[in-house]
């Protein structure tokens, strides 16, 4: 039953009534001008973020010979997302603390140091080492456009603004594997780090220049005080102890390994911790744990879960299917991606434009679920002898699926709560999604290595030698791809290109099961009416005991 969003209702302490921008914009040219150098400026530093997401998955299968490295594959871009997931919400409480400007400033400085830290990479250590602190920094630039989006406009035009962030998505993400690939293959992949470095600079100076927010001038001594250390500390064990021992188990070590065990174990166990710590100790916590009390949130941090499990399954494995299956060239596998992140630029721009004019997302999220589990569950199909037809229009199907269903999530659960409490229900749902895709490359990765195990004896029937049965299976598979190319047998090229597939297709059925999950999801999701006014999110601490003080006493 459809009910007044909040937001029309209740105005949080720490918001002022004010005139949006963009209206204000439509009659000062000089306003609009502002607007659109601050939009910009945030769109440049989301496209880095966007961009090293993807840039490393047609260039990883050369890294990893490269280093000698068959992890490679798996951490090269999980350290990227895995450290982007934790290190979201920390980001937003610190522009919480001292200011958007600042903070977001700050995120594009660190971005461009480690883009130069990777690039100048001796070792797959440093180069992974890199990339965590690439995606350090991608965390903050992620969370931190969205939130000074959302605290520029109200709820009706953002989602317009919203809306051309999955384009900008989508353009990094069809352009990264094209350019990566490009990079490798006829300069080195250490440019595809170095490319970063004049976006970032246009960035700062935009962002420098001409956003112009509240500035709560909280001294750095009071602003470190506020943080929810523990709760930080404890979040950071989830994730790495969690993701390690899925990553190690059944490929570095037997499932039954003590090391996998206790790294799995405790780091469920740190959840408990982590709740704990934002239930009890955390003055300021980094996830507010009321936010789930809503069964349409819930459902909607499902859906995002979901969503982010599948799409980032399909831009960074289907290069896998390409350059293997397929013996396609890092550069001819960036092409052949283009058609998931056209169809998903083009419902993200569809979905923007509906929202405002309608005000509606709910029929949005069921259809793109709907969408999205059937375009998985197609991918099963893809072997050895499927048609580049037949793959262009799968990817199209479920492109367009996770298109719809980028920013309509976030927007549900923005419009159950106060605007001075936007920033952290959008950093929660940011966190879980980049938890889900963290998660999904490395349990996708285990399906993947466990499933090339079980290949080794028909690669053995078919008259490959022992070491090249060796570089083709388990952990070592995904850093040979290139061999594929190298085997003038015919019969041995197929059955190693069966194996790929057949490995890739076990992978898929994992992926549709999820998509299936967010699809019951979807119906829990309840529609509110987008309001349309605006309000000022002012910061620093003693904004943020304000809300503190009006939540409890709403409790």
């Amino acid at each position: 039953m459809d009910s007044p969003s909040p937001t029309e209702v209740h105005q949080s302490a720490s918001a002022e009534p004010m005139e949006c921008l963009d209206i204000a914009a439509e009659r000062d040219p000089r306003t609009k001008l502002r607007l659109w150098a601050i939009l910009i400026g945030l769109y440049l530093a989301l496209f880095l973020a966007a961009l090293d997401a993807t840039i490393m998955a047609t260039a990883i299968p050369t890294i990893s010979a490269h280093f000698n490295s068959g992890s490679a594959y798996v951490w090269i871009a999980a350290a990227y997302i895995l450290a982007g997931a934790a290190a979201g919400p920390i980001w937003a409480k610190c522009s919480d603390i001292w200011g958007r400007k600042p903070v977001v400033l700050t995120a594009v400085v660190v971005f461009a140091a480690a883009s130069i830290f990777a690039a100048l990479s001796v070792n797959i250590s440093m180069l992974i080492a890199g990339r965590a602190l690439q995606g350090t920094a991608a965390g903050g630039l992620m969370q931190l456009v969205l939130i000074t989006i959302s605290d520029m406009f109200s709820m009706r035009s953002r989602v317009l603004y919203l809306g051309l962030t999955e384009v900008i998505w989508a353009i990094a993400g069809g352009a990264g594997p094209l350019v990566g690939g490009a990079f490798t293959e006829l300069v080195s992949w250490r440019w595809c780090f170095y490319v970063n470095l004049p976006f970032a600079a246009v960035s700062f100076l935009l962002l420098l220049l001409f956003l112009d927010v509240h500035n709560p001038r909280t001294k750095f001594s009071d602003g470190i005080g506020a943080i929810d250390w523990f709760g930080l500390v404890s979040m950071l064990a989830v994730t790495l102890m969690l993701l390690l021992g899925l990553d190690f188990g059944g490929v570095f070590f037997p499932w039954s390994s003590p090391k996998v065990i206790c790294l799995i174990v405790f780091g469920t166990a740190m959840v408990g911790c982590f709740l704990f710590s934002e239930k009890r100790l955390a003055k300021f916590p980094l996830m507010p744990l009321s936010v789930f009390n809503n069964r349409s949130n819930a459902g909607a941090f499902i859906v995002g879960l979901s969503q982010g499990m599948c799409f980032i399954a399909a831009e960074y494995y289907m290069p896998l299917y390409f350059q293997s299956v397929k013996a396609a060239s890092p550069l001819r596998s960036g092409l052949l991606i283009l058609p998931i992140t056209v169809s998903e630029a083009a419902f993200g721009i569809f979905s923007g434009i509906f929202m405002h004019r309608t005000g509606r997302y709910r029929e949005l999220i069921w259809v793109g679920l709907l969408i999205m589990t059937v375009g998985t569950g197609l991918y099963i199909n893809f072997g050895v002898n499927t048609s580049i037809a037949m793959l262009v229009g799968f990817m199209l199907v479920e492109g367009s699926g996770c298109g719809l269903l980028f920013e309509a999530p976030i927007i549900s659960i923005q419009n159950t709560v106060s605007q001075g409490d936007t920033s952290m229900a959008t950093a929660t749902f940011g966190f879980l999604r980049n938890i889900a895709t963290s998660t999904s490359i490395v349990v996708g990765g285990v399906v993947f290595q466990n499933g090339m195990v079980k290949q080794a004896s028909a690669l053995r029937s078919a008259g490959l030698d022992a070491t090249l049965v060796q570089k083709l299976t388990g952990g070592q598979a995904a850093a040979n791809t290139e061999l594929v190319r190298t085997l003038a047998d015919a019969a041995q090229r197929f059955a190693v290109q069966k194996a790929f597939a057949t490995s890739l297709q076990s992978m898929w059925i994992m992926y549709t099961c999820i998509a299936a999950v967010g699809l019951v999801a979807g119906l829990l999701i309840r529609q509110q009416d987008l309001s349309q006014e605006h309000t000022e999110t002012r910061t620093g601490i003693e904004q943020m005991s304000e809300r503190k003080a009006t939540n409890t006493e709403g409790q």
